[in-house]
């Protein structure tokens, strides 16, 4: 059982059965908190936590699915070439989101660790939450921070951004594909994409767009900052 569990397969075959069971739990209890992403990490936590498996025999399949990031990343740049007519017509109004977002992101968290007087440290590593982790660890460690920790706050808000994004598309009546792409984009980069992909192909493409022009001009004013 020891060898078996040691397996590379194993976490991958962990992580596919947990995703499938995501699915299957959103299709039954249609939720925000029911998203396939929050799911499948609980339940992997919890196998993980009560099962003679170990979080180093997870990582040893699990570290092989995370080398497909950045990979589909790049895949995402198809759905921006399909919708490159719609995106020279508004690329003022996504250029101007995106710069509000990451304004709006920066401020926010630098305001609230203010508020709570949390250390220098713990500032530079959490506000750089919405760019992709690539870019969120190298920001970290310029303005001294924890690696560690700005991989959590990305994850983080992708999870939340994945979770609720559709859900308040939804209350507000935000019908312009457009503005839900670059909306998800701006604030929950690569996992927030994976969720704006699912509500239509124009608002994956912008949302994509959205997340790298993020990681663009939050490097900029961080850079700044720090």
């Amino acid at each position: 059982m020891e060898t078996l569990l040691s397996l590379p397969i194993c976490g991958i075959l962990i992580t596919i059965v947990c995703y499938m069971a995501g699915l299957f739990i959103r299709k039954k209890i249609s939720s925000p908190l029911t998203s396939p992403m929050i799911t499948s990490n609980a339940l992997i936590i919890l196998i993980v936590v009560f099962s003679p498996l170990t979080l180093e025999q997870y990582l040893a399949g699990g570290n092989i699915i995370t080398m497909f990031i950045g990979p589909v990343t790049v895949i995402l740049a198809l759905h921006i070439y399909r919708q490159r007519t719609l995106l020279r017509k508004n690329i003022i109004p996504v250029l101007g989101g995106c710069i509000a977002g990451s304004s709006a992101s920066l401020f926010s968290i630098w305001a609230l660790c203010r508020l709570f007087n949390l250390e220098q440290i713990i500032t530079a590593s959490i506000l750089p939450k919405s760019v992709t982790t690539a870019i969120a660890i190298e920001l970290s460690l310029k303005g001294g921070g924890f690696a560690g920790l700005a991989v959590s706050g990305v994850i983080i808000t992708g999870v939340t951004c994945s979770a609720f994004a559709p859900f308040f598309i939804r209350i507000f009546k935000l019908k312009d594909p457009v503005a839900a792409g670059v909306a998800i984009g701006s604030s929950g980069h690569a996992i927030g994409t994976a969720a704006a992909i699912e509500l239509g192909e124009v608002e994956g493409a912008m949302s994509g767009l959205s997340m790298s022009l993020m990681g663009i001009v939050t490097s900029v004013i961080y850079l700044f900052l720090f």
